[in-house]
């Protein structure tokens, strides 16, 4: 009888007690620690800015759009009035769909403390309201050339030069927009100007400290007072509508749905210039839902988007070589687990332990299969070109992460305060004065507007992944125009 009652009184104690911690089972982690970690790096990867950085920000903004504005002078290739898309981030995160390997390496804290990607049209297509129907015959599945058949015989006079020609047997010649060729006048158009600027310095103007050609985008780090600011510029083609390739992708439902509306989601794509594995570089871009996936990030979850963020920073340092894993493909995979799995999951506060292992786990499945497909064209697999032992290699290392994701996500908080570190030092070291915006061409003299800095503090840095559409006048390079969404700032 005693062995009963012995067991009666265990199993009274055993229920007192708090439950057994949750654990990943893989690892032996504690979930609980995880998400602790995962919070702390999003504490120090997601710094608050004051009303200097703002200040700061929307300085080197102005700069970059007065600058782009002269561009357009030099020989009105660029549009007149014409749209830009700012995202937060550089190319190095993901933030589009471009190969890292032809990039040189900068590193936050060392080379810039905060970075930004602008897509700026070289050419629009805005008049059609009917599926856009591409040249896909010369490509791989998400990648196209551009005839300037399309365009008016101005536009093409103006552009010839930046093209590749075709001649067919019919005696007619094609003239096929150029990637190469047009990232090269842009990098040689955006230096004339800066050599401009420069042999005539105003008063709080930035300093440029660094001007690259990076493949096909241009890479310009500016010094504005205490801060650095990484721009990544990157020439582009923009459509109004929607491309018919990526039609069907429309006919299936989304984790998106009922949350905004298609028209939002579908209002344009653009052609970035980037090639496949076998294309030809001098003709062939690649399709960019750079747009929509602004509008597609509003309903992701926080702790979904730390997790990811995360997630991000681990592969970055460890899959850096050889280069086959970007942070685009890591966000590809997000938006295909946000449509595969129910939204009040996605949406608990504290499972970003879970979506961070999750994430990991799905990136070593597309490696192990050497699969991920495109999320708008799930046709287009974006590993297929890999060879076997560059994606065993990786599924590996992944391997590591998996086994003590806790070592790697402490890792991760150490290069981010790092990299703070090194921010705080150059401030300390750097300039404490208020610093004005540069005055543009005939500029207006006013003081800079705080509220507008305020607004950019609150819309871009506090928030990873907002954007901004920005519309500019190079004759009136002095006003901003900013939208998000339907509102203008």
């Amino acid at each position: 009888l005693v062995a009963p009652l012995a067991s009666k009184a265990g199993s009274a104690g055993t229920n007192s007690k708090p439950p057994f911690p949750e654990l990943d089972f893989r690892s032996g982690a504690r979930v609980e620690e995880l998400n602790k970690l995962i919070q702390e790096f999003t504490k120090h990867d997601q710094r608050e800015y004051d009303d200097q950085r703002a200040l700061e920000i929307h300085t080197a903004k102005d700069f970059i759009f007065s600058m782009l504005g002269m561009v357009q002078k030099l020989d009105q290739k660029l549009p007149v009035a014409n749209e830009y898309l700012l995202l937060s981030g550089g190319v190095r995160e993901g933030v589009v769909d471009i190969d890292l390997d032809e990039l040189n390496v900068y590193a936050r804290g060392t080379d810039y403390d905060m970075d930004f990607t602008l897509l700026v049209p070289a050419l629009k297509l805005h008049d059609r309201n009917q599926p856009v129907t591409l040249d896909m015959r010369h490509s791989a599945l998400c990648h196209s050339w551009l005839s300037l058949r399309l365009f008016d015989e101005g536009t093409i006079s103006k552009w010839k030069d930046c093209c590749t020609i075709v001649d067919h047997i019919n005696g007619a010649t094609n003239y096929f927009f150029s990637p190469t060729k047009v990232a090269d006048w842009f990098y040689d158009s955006i230096s004339i100007v800066l050599s401009e600027i420069q042999k005539k310095p105003q008063r709080g103007m930035p300093k440029v400290e660094k001007v690259e050609k990076n493949g096909t985008i241009i890479s310009i780090i500016l010094g504005v007072g205490s801060s650095r600011m990484l721009y990544d510029i990157v020439p582009v083609v923009s459509f109004k509508g929607w491309p018919a390739v990526a039609q069907s992708w429309l006919m299936e439902n989304h984790f998106w749905d009922g949350k905004i509306t298609e028209e939002e989601v579908i209002s344009g794509f653009y052609l970035v210039p980037a090639c496949s594995y076998k294309g030809k570089k001098d003709n062939e871009w690649r399709l960019s839902f750079a747009r929509s996936e602004v509008q597609l990030k509003k309903c992701i979850s926080s702790s979904l988007m730390q997790a990811y963020q995360a997630c991000k920073a681990i592969i970055i340092k460890l899959l850096s070589r050889p280069k086959a894993i970007s942070p685009y493909h890591l966000r590809s995979m997000m938006l295909w687990a946000c449509d595969r799995l129910p939204a009040n999951y996605l949406t608990q506060e504290d499972y970003a332990a879970h979506f961070l292992l999750g994430l990991i786990d799905d990136l070593q499945h597309c490696l192990v299969n050497k699969m991920c497909p495109n999320y708008f064209i799930p046709q287009c697999n974006m590993l297929e070109h890999l060879s076997e032992e560059t994606v065993m290699l990786h599924a590996r290392k992944l391997s590591s992460v998996r086994s003590d994701p806790a070592e790697h996500l402490r890792t991760a908080i150490e290069h981010v305060k790092a990299a703070n570190r090194l921010t705080l030092e150059l401030q300390r070291r750097g300039s404490t004065t208020s610093i004005p915006s540069p005055q543009s061409d005939g500029g207006d003299t006013n003081q800079p507007d705080d509220r507008l800095a305020k607004k950019l503090q609150q819309l871009v840095t506090e928030n990873p992944g907002k954007s901004i559409s920005v519309f500019i006048n190079p004759d009136d390079v002095t006003r901003p125009h900013f939208r998000i969404d339907d509102k203008f700032f």
